[in-house]
């Protein structure tokens, strides 16, 4: 039992019999009740009836000294009569069980009361008794009829409506459980195919039958796998990519570091040649600039490979000091470029050493595309932050993929970097519920520019970016 009550199916059938189980109950007791009341109702008219017109006969009066009163009289013979006296006596004509007599039928006797109906008891059997008055004074005639037909009715009615409710009860069962099977089929075959999906890892989409709330589950399903599915893709190109992206390093290292060890190898050995002390100071700048390289690229895939970033400090952070902060360490790497900035207070929300490394990104790709002596132009107005650079630009085909992880240009393929910077700064904009867009500058160039909302600090905690956003930085 408690199994199938495990299921949907058992619960919907339980709680269908249940309920059907209630109203079946309701109906027949009202119908039994109703019935008796009824029929109650009806014996009484029929026994004032019949009292009322015996009592105006006239010879009720001789007849009643007599106590022999025919049946005929009455309108039935399965009546009983007794007479009441105005001395309190109380006679009747048959030998049955004494009917005990009281206080109402006395008051119709003495006209107090116009005529009185209730149920005794006498001999073990329920009678109702009509009381009403003769036309001599101080007289009444009451009449009595016994209440077993009328319940041997009840009796047989009741066990009828238990009867056909129990098959009733019955019946909604088996309906409930038939219909529960069919209405919930479709969600058992959306559950074979999301255990398929799971056990297969097959992120086919499920098909879709119909319009009702199961097929709007499965088309819910279906957004999630394809989700899932891009997720999944995601990630297979990210590993695939940062493979590509750390071979090229990792084979320049190991060949310097093979040449280093050869030479050291030979120094030792008498009558080799040495390597240079040049060459050898080259070696080591190359290594030294290559793990430079893997580490930046490292910290990079570890940023944008996290899809929930870490907590950090959220707090209010003005914009300027970000992007002159960046600056200062732009200047320092590129110090043939000429950097002409204007920069205005801003204060936003978020994590300071994100917004900084996004900035900084920006600077190094104008930077890096610069020619030498080129000017890098920096505006940042109203919470825009606008960068030019005096390079070759992007090309207009181009401009939707510059924010994708690793792609570069073709013009680019030679060039330092490991196409992840502007990646980096896409997912801090979106973080902070702003924007990066690209065009082009003035001076032919590339123009990026980041949009950041302002935010305003409250006493219950900063506020700002939407609901939406999440904060990011490094690790």
């Amino acid at each position: 039992m408690s199994r199938l009550l495990r299921s949907l199916a058992g619960r919907v059938t339980l709680l269908t019999t249940i309920a059907v189980g209630l109203a079946v109950a309701f109906v027949a007791a009202g119908a039994f009740v109703t019935v008796r009341v009824q029929m109650q109702s009806t014996l009484d008219n029929s026994l004032l009836d019949r009292a009322q017109q015996a009592a105006r006969t006239s010879a009720l009066s001789q007849l009643s000294t007599r106590l022999e009163i025919p049946s005929w009289m009455l309108g039935a013979g399965d009546i009983r009569v007794a007479f009441v006296y105005p001395d309190g006596k109380v006679m009747t004509p048959d030998q049955g069980p004494r009917l005990y007599i009281g206080e109402p039928e006395f008051e119709v006797a003495q006209r107090e009361r116009r005529f009185s109906i209730r149920t005794i008891g006498a001999g073990g059997t329920d009678y109702r008794v009509v009381s009403v008055p003769v036309a001599t004074p101080g007289q009444a005639l009451v009449v009595a009829q016994s209440l077993e037909p009328q319940k041997q009715v009840l009796a047989r009615l009741g066990v009828v409506m238990l009867l056909f409710g129990l098959l009733g009860v019955a019946a909604a069962g088996a309906a409930g459980w038939a219909v529960a099977r069919n209405g919930l089929r479709p969600v058992r075959r959306l559950t074979t195919d999301v255990e398929a999906i799971a056990r297969t890892e097959d992120l086919t989409p499920i098909r879709v039958e119909g319009d009702d709330e199961v097929a709007r589950l499965a088309a819910a399903f279906n957004e999630m796998l394809t989700a899932l599915a891009a997720s999944r893709d995601r990630q297979r190109q990210l590993v695939a990519d940062a493979g590509h992206e750390l071979r090229t390093p990792l084979t320049s290292l190991r060949t310097n570091i093979e040449l280093l060890t050869q030479a050291d190898t030979q120094a030792d050995t008498p009558g080799a040649a040495a390597l240079p002390e040049g060459a050898r100071a080259e070696l080591l700048d190359d290594v030294r600039a290559q793990i430079e390289e893997l580490t930046t690229l490292i910290g990079d895939l570890m940023e944008l490979s996290r899809d929930e970033p870490a907590a950090h400090l959220v707090a209010p952070v003005d914009l300027a000091e970000v992007v002159d902060q960046a600056l200062s360490r732009v200047r320092r790497r590129a110090p043939g470029l000429v950097f002409d900035t204007e920069v205005e207070p801003h204060e936003v929300v978020g994590d300071s050493a994100a917004l900084e490394r996004a900035v900084t990104n920006l600077l190094d790709n104008a930077a890096k595309w610069s020619p030498p002596g080129g000017t890098v132009t920096v505006r940042l107005v109203d919470g825009v932050l606008t960068v030019d650079d005096e390079g070759p630009g992007i090309a207009e085909e181009d401009r939707g993929h510059v924010f994708d992880r690793f792609w570069r240009a073709d013009e680019s393929r030679g060039m330092p970097g490991s196409g992840l910077g502007l990646s980096i700064v896409r997912q801090v904009a979106d973080r902070h519920a702003g924007r990066v867009d690209v065009a082009e500058s003035p001076a032919g160039g590339a123009r990026l520019v980041l949009t950041l909302p302002a935010g305003v600090p409250t006493p219950g905690g900063p506020t700002g970016p939407p609901p939406t956003w999440i904060p990011g930085g490094r690790p």
